[in-house]
C-alpha cells in the first residue's frame, strides 16, 4: 500500500489492512526505537512539530522517532511563539511551516484543526490530538501494545474505563478496536459515558458494546483494561468535574479478581485513577505503552515520507 504524502488525521481514514500494515511496520521499527540498530533513513528531512497544547509523551516520542531516523526537528510548543498572537490564521501558519519542513505534526486545542491544516498543506500532516476530537497516533500505539502483549486483538474483551465523553483517545480506540474484531465494554458514570455518535459508529461497524458504570462486576472477564483520566481541563463547569472526580481507582484489591494475563493500559498522564502499587504488578503496561509511541511514530514518518528503512 502506498502511504506516501498521506495525512494522518483520523483513524477513520484507514482501512483494516492499512492499520495492520502500520502495525507491522511498527514491529520492524522496534530495534531502531530501542537503539539496537541505527538508521539514517530520514537524513535530510525536517519534522515541523507544532504543539499548541501541553504534551509530554506525544511530543517527545515524535522528536525521538525523528532523531532515531536521522531527521531534524523544528519545534513550536505554544501559540505565543508564533505570529498567531498577531492575528495570523492557523491556515497561514501551516502554509509557512510547510515551506520549512517535510512533514507537520500538529497538536491543537480545537477539534477539526488537523483536518483544516491538512487542507492547506501539500506536505503530510499528522494529527497529534485536536481538542476532544481525534488522536490517531495514540490509537495506533494502543493497538500495537495490545498485539505485542496479548498476540492478538480479534476476540479480546477490552474495557474502556473513566472519562469516555471527553477522552479523545477512547473515541478513536473504540472504533479501531471494533474494526479489528475486539469486544468492547464502556464503563463510566452516566455523565461521562461514551458519546452517542461513537456508540452508533461502533454499532455500524458491527460491534455490540456493553455500557455500564460497574467495573467490579465485570473485571474477571476483561483482557484489556484501558483506564482514562477524568480530564478537568475539558469540563466547561468545574462543579461538574467535582461530582465525578475520583469515581474509579484501579488498585491491587480490584485486580485480585482479574485474569493473570489481563493488561492495564493508560494513555497517561494519570492522576489518582491507578494506584502506584499497581505499577509493580505484571498487569501494568502503561509505561511500555508510552515507549511504543516511538516505533509507531517512526513507522508513520517513514510511510508518509515514502522511505524504507
Amino acid at each position: 500500500m502506498n502511504f506516501k504524502d498521506m495525512d494522518v488525521v483520523s483513524i477513520r481514514d484507514f482501512s483494516r489492512e492499512q492499520i495492520e500494515e502500520i502495525l507491522e511496520r511498527s514491529r520492524q521499527m522496534l530495534p531502531y526505537a530501542r537503539g539496537e540498530k541505527i538508521s539514517k533513513a530520514l537524513e535530510g528531512k525536517i519534522l515541523g512539530n507544532l504543539f499548541f497544547e501541553p504534551s509530554t509523551r506525544t511530543r517527545l516520542s515524535f522528536e525521538s522517532a525523528a532523531n532515531r531516523l536521522g531527521a531534524r526537528v523544528i519545534d513550536v510548543s505554544q501559540t505565543s511563539e508564533t505570529s498567531m498572537v498577531k492575528g495570523e490564521t492557523l491556515a497561514d501558519t501551516i502554509r509557512m511551516v510547510e515551506a520549512y519542513s517535510d512533514v507537520i505534526v500538529l497538536r491543537h486545542p480545537h477539534e477539526g484543526a488537523a483536518r483544516l491544516a491538512a487542507r492547506f498543506s501539500n506536505k503530510p500532516v499528522i494529527n497529534a490530538g485536536d481538542g476532544a476530537g481525534s488522536h490517531p497516533t495514540q490509537t495506533l500505539l494502543d493497538l500495537f501494545t495490545i498485539e505485542e502483549e496479548l498476540g492478538n486483538i480479534e476476540g479480546m474483551n477490552v474495557t474502556l474505563l473513566g472519562d469516555l465523553k471527553y477522552g479523545r483517545t477512547a473515541h478513536s480506540l473504540a472504533e479501531a478496536l471494533t474494526v479489528l474484531g475486539a469486544k468492547l465494554t464502556f464503563v463510566a458514570p452516566e455523565t461521562l459515558q461514551m458519546p452517542k455518535e461513537t456508540v452508533d459508529r461502533v454499532k455500524q461497524l458491527g460491534g455490540s458494546p456493553l455500557i455500564t458504570s460497574d467495573i467490579e462486576g465485570i473485571i474477571s472477564s476483561v483482557d484489556v483494561l484501558y483506564v482514562t483520566r477524568i480530564q478537568r481541563e475539558r469540563f466547561p463547569d468545574p462543579a461538574e468535574y467535582q461530582k465525578v472526580a475520583g469515581t474509579y481507582r484501579v488498585d491491587r484489591e480490584m485486580l485480585r479478581e482479574a485474569k493473570k494475563d489481563m493488561i492495564v493500559m493508560h494513555p497517561l498522564p494519570r492522576i489518582d485513577e491507578i494506584a502506584p502499587e499497581v505499577d509493580s504488578t505484571p498487569h501494568a503496561k502503561y509505561f511500555k505503552q508510552a515507549f511504543n509511541g516511538i516505533p509507531v511514530r517512526m513507522a508513520l514518518l517513514t510511510l508518509v515520507l515514502g522511505v524504507e528503512v
